[in-house]
């Protein structure tokens, strides 16, 4: 059953959601698909994807512009939703409206039926095309520690933290490049570290593209503490994924850019959104090739990393200055180790000035608008140092250890990267002779603090 006609006009619904999460206004159509989901008028939104959206439009202060699928009946509805933020209350503006057939299993090829579709599946889960969980089996919950529908909107690592195969990779990276069924993927629960493995098919949009994953989680019986370190990616895979994924996202963040800046002439004002969050969601995803092959470099046994003089407070400075632009658009101010400020060090420039700009980057995004980000350089027990100061929500100092690690987030259902930043950053100050630490504490904010040996000879002459 659905609240329009197929055979007329697609409609535009609009609705208001207020702080609270319910409806304090909603047009007909958004009224009937809310009711058919259980909600009812001052309660919250009932529909899990609209309400994940008008979320984050909230908590970031931004227009959230975003396609999803609704089940509706018996049928799917494919919807473009809008979310803006209006002072305390949400503006969702919902689109297109087109039915689809509501998926439904299908006979598995011989060779992942058992996997897939076999009787040990312990729960099903979904993604759309962002990998933000869509559906997950809501009586799994109570079983395995987790909370089924709080999950609904979160990335699949807000249920999973995934584990390399035995080949070194990570099975779904290649799915997603390849675009085929996902095999395999060795994970574990983030609810309980219970090791599971995780297969999938691919979903297709009308276009061909990717739109998802429908998969489904088995439990590992036999299950052992996962070893101390992981194997290495293969320099092969992250080869062939670079040189598979570089060129086409360069391609589709230009295109997008040039859309969003109307290059070409005059757009809708909401089309020129939309090229906006897709150049952003293809840049998060060239840094995640970037990590990938920076990743596969420092766990490599050989890995090393020849010490030079360096000027650290002046790489500091460059540090700060290559993020000006996106601290301005955070009203963050960065404030810099003054010019006539020298620390002597022994370090690789390019990969200092690789683990500063995410350091500091990392400070402007986690900082409130209006704050202050402040960057000094000295000498710490006779080492060269670096401070990278916020005033964001801090870290809680059992998450201190677990940020170091490898895909790791202290919220995963926050915007920001791929959970590689701090874990490369470290590995590579540690194989210049250095170090990477934190100090923080819940809502005081946060110190990141990098040494390298200092240089004898040229801080004496600093002396």
């Amino acid at each position: 059953m659905s609240a329009f006609d197929p055979s007329t006009e697609s409609p535009i619904a609009h609705a208001i959601v207020a702080p609270d999460g319910s409806l304090s206004f909603a047009d007909p159509a958004l009224i009937a698909l809310n009711q058919r989901a259980g909600g009812m008028r001052g309660a919250p939104l009932a529909v899990p994807q609209l309400a994940t959206i008008a979320r984050l439009a909230r908590r970031l202060g931004i227009v959230v512009s975003r396609g999803v699928v609704v089940a509706d009946d018996e049928t799917d509805v494919d919807l473009w939703v809008r979310a803006q933020p209006d002072g305390e209350n949400v503006r969702l503006t919902v689109s297109g409206w087109r039915e689809i057939a509501a998926w439904r299993p299908v006979r598995a090829s011989p060779d992942t039926q058992d996997a897939f579709l076999g009787s040990d599946t312990d729960w099903r889960w979904e993604t759309d095309a962002a990998l933000r969980l869509t559906f997950v089996t809501l009586d799994a919950g109570p079983k395995h520690g987790f909370d089924a529908f709080a999950l609904l909107g979160q990335p699949l690592t807000a249920m999973f933290s995934l584990d390399t195969g035995s080949d070194g990779t990570l099975p779904i990276l290649d799915s997603l490049a390849r675009r085929r069924p996902l095999i395999a993927q060795p994970a574990r629960l983030r609810s309980s570290g219970r090791a599971v493995t995780l297969t999938a098919s691919v979903r297709h949009d009308a276009s061909g593209d990717f739109a998802g994953f429908v998969g489904a989680a088995r439990m590992v019986v036999d299950d052992v503490a996962p070893p101390a370190e992981t194997e290495t990616l293969s320099p092969t895979f992250t080869s062939g994924l670079d040189k598979a994924l570089r060129i086409p996202l360069a391609r589709i963040v230009a295109n997008a850019d040039s859309i969003n800046a109307q290059a070409d002439g005059p757009v809708q004002g909401d089309y020129a959104d939309y090229a906006a969050d897709i150049a952003s969601a293809g840049r998060h995803l060239l840094e995640l090739v970037d990590d990938l092959v920076d990743l596969q470099a420092v766990e490599r046994s050989d890995f090393t990393l020849v010490p030079e003089p360096i000027d650290l407070a002046d790489v500091a400075r460059r540090a700060a200055g290559l993020l000006s632009v996106r601290a301005a658009n955070a009203d963050v101010t960065i404030t810099r180790p003054a010019v006539d400020v020298r620390v002597a060090a022994l370090g690789d420039f390019r990969r200092v000035l690789q683990i500063l700009v995410n350091l500091v980057g990392n400070a402007v995004r986690y900082s409130p608008r209006g704050a202050q980000v402040i960057v000094t350089a000295t000498q710490i027990d006779g080492r060269a140092a670096v401070v990278v100061a916020d005033t964001g929500k801090g870290v809680a100092p059992e998450d201190q250890v677990r940020i170091f690690e490898k895909f790791e987030r202290v919220d995963p259902s926050e915007a920001g990267g791929n959970g590689l930043g701090l874990y490369i950053a470290r590995r590579l100050a540690r194989a210049m002779q250095g170090d990477l630490t934190i100090e923080s504490a819940p809502g005081q904010g946060a110190r990141f603090v990098l040494t390298l040996p200092a240089d004898p000879a040229r801080h004496q002459d600093q002396r």
